[in-house]
């Protein structure tokens, strides 16, 4: 086997490791937390059927190739939850180091597609970034709400925290922050969130 190949390999095999990272939220359906890799595919299929809401245009692929290597950072940094203040001041450095890490096991030029990609998520400013993060922002509200808003109750989350982390929604696609804006009201309403 070839270097390149067997590099290649090395890496898809260690992202399998992401199916072992629990998040906080729960499976629609009820029962187990869901695994990174699951919240990733449900986006980038998410992010494809939800693309014409986008608020500019987006080049599809790349917004679903973001949502599926978002997260890989978590096999070392782990997940931190969207409304732990404590763990967010450290999240950034534990993702680099892990960035780093995981995507040298490519290829140079790979690390280097992969890692501008990553880089280009995180940092919010194209439409591609834009959109998917209202995936990353939009998935777990729709499990929390389907769940009878018991991730927030069981967390004490806020209405105010969770339109803190959805109010960049807005740059992604404006029609599904008025699906989102629904959503919170409704679960202020039934008293899944605390209303300050």
């Amino acid at each position: 086997m070839d270097e390149r190949l067997r590099r290649q390999l090395d890496f898809s095999l260690e992202i399998d490791k992401e199916k072992n990272v629990f998040r906080q939220t729960h499976l629609s359906g009820g029962g187990r937390n869901e695994n990174d890799a699951e919240h990733a595919w449900h986006m980038a299929v998410m992010a494809y059927v939800l693309r014409e809401y986008a608020n500019e245009e987006i080049d599809i692929a790349k917004v679903m190739l973001m949502c599926l290597i978002h997260d890989i950072v978590e096999i070392d940094a782990g997940d931190t939850y969207a409304y732990d203040s404590e763990n967010q001041k450290t999240r950034r450095d534990r993702e680099d180091r892990a960035k780093e890490r995981i995507f040298t096991l490519l290829p140079d030029d790979q690390k280097q597609e992969l890692t501008a990609l990553f880089d280009e998520f995180e940092e919010y400013e194209t439409p591609e970034s834009k959109f998917a993060h209202a995936m990353d922002n939009l998935q777990p509200l729709m499990l929390n709400n389907a769940n009878g808003g018991s991730d927030w109750r069981a967390h004490n989350v806020s209405a105010t925290q969770v339109y803190s982390r959805q109010k960049k929604t807005k740059l992604g696609s404006e029609k599904l922050f008025e699906v989102i804006d629904g959503i919170i009201r409704d679960n202020i309403r039934r008293k899944n969130l605390r209303n300050e």
